[in-house]
């Protein structure tokens, strides 16, 4: 199985993952300490009512995740390296066991990891080095909550908790776009079905939740639009100079449309898309995890707002088409009423995001 992986990474990932899961605590005895903060104790409680919520409201598999927290150093237990062509959007791979085809690779080392960059920056790839904080072990162990976690507020803590319980519920080898998008949508508004039931439509927790995810399906309608921009010119048949220079602009035209749109955005303060240095590897980062996210929405609303029936349904049509899931949960919505929020329409297949690019 490890034909064409690298002993030696997967070696310091067992070491780093069992670390974490050796290290970790029940919450329910965490909980018992007086000197605990009243927002951290306000957090550890959430995170037991989202895991509940998640496995009775939602039917994910929770099975013993998040039941335990494991105190963590640093924000950042890994850097992802990312990387794209100079003149297309599709992500360079690397392959894994179990889960295959992969756009990213974390280092646990930022020195390692800008080394991994710079090597393939100089192979003519654009690159990007970006944090993590979170990871699911996609059901293989019972992943403890990180405790740099907490610094998150409630509404984002439950989007991230459901965001990964949905990966541990299932999991398309080789498609982390659809994984990660189906699971933004999901956190999203798991989110606010979370905190609708346990305090009410009008409470404060709610109200932003609603608006985190409506910011999600703007910002995903923005990035299609972007993208669109840039794949005319990719696939106009220019000499690759002029391709080059010709993005330039637009990519200076993406962070002035950004700026503009941010101010309406909830939840979204720490992207900055308006201020960021572009290339390929930078939006690939965004797209992975914010793809056609108002066919989930689409579909969620053939379900007549069921939640836990469109999940089940997100599976089903992922399951059944495993070489374009987006293209199934497309045409299971033809029927969809309309939404309230209009994003442009988009033809299955438009996208050129879908197939891996691996080199030679």
């Amino acid at each position: 199985m490890l034909a064409g992986c690298d002993i030696g990474y997967l070696t310091r990932a067992a070491y780093e993952g069992g670390r974490l899961l050796w290290h970790r605590r029940p919450i329910t005895q965490v909980l018992t300490r007086t000197d605990l903060t009243e927002d951290t104790r306000a957090k550890l409680e959430t995170v037991l009512a989202v895991r509940k919520f998640a496995a009775d409201r939602l039917g994910l598999n929770v099975g013993g995740a998040y039941q335990t927290v494991t105190q963590v150093d640093k924000r950042a237990l890994v850097w992802i390296v990312m990387a794209a062509p100079r003149t297309w959007l599709t992500p360079y791979t690397w392959w894994f066991p179990i889960v295959g085809a992969v756009p990213y690779r974390g280092y646990f080392s930022h020195d390692d990891a800008n080394a991994e960059a710079a090597d393939l920056k100089a192979r003519g790839f654009d690159t990007h080095v970006r944090s993590a904080v979170a990871f699911s072990s996609l059901g293989f162990f019972n992943d403890p909550l990180l405790s740099n976690l907490l610094k998150l507020d409630r509404v984002e803590l439950a989007g991230v908790i459901i965001h990964e319980l949905f990966h541990r519920t299932y999991f398309l080898a080789s498609n982390i776009m659809f994984d990660e998008s189906a699971a933004t949508w999901v956190g999203g508004r798991g989110a606010v079905d979370f905190f609708t039931e346990t305090e009410g439509a009008n409470s404060a927790d709610a109200v932003a939740a609603r608006g985190v995810y409506d910011s999600d399906l703007k910002f995903a309608a923005f990035l299609l639009q972007e993208e669109a921009r840039l794949l005319r010119l990719y696939q106009s048949g220019l000499p690759e100079a002029e391709i080059l220079k010709r993005r330039e602009p637009l990519f200076t035209s993406i962070n002035r449309d950004y700026a503009k749109l941010a101010p309406t955005l909830s939840g979204l303060e720490r992207f900055d898309l308006d201020r960021e240095k572009l290339n390929n590897a930078v939006l690939l980062n965004y797209l992975l995890y914010f793809h056609d996210l108002d066919n989930f929405a689409a579909l969620e609303r053939i379900q007549h707002g069921d939640l836990k029936a469109t999940i089940k349904r997100i599976i089903e049509l992922a399951k059944s088409n495993r070489n374009d899931p987006f293209y199934a949960i497309w045409q299971a919505t033809l029927s969809s009423p309309p939404a309230s929020f209009n994003a442009p329409p988009r033809a299955p297949g438009s996208s050129a995001l879908s197939p891996g690019y691996r080199p030679n």
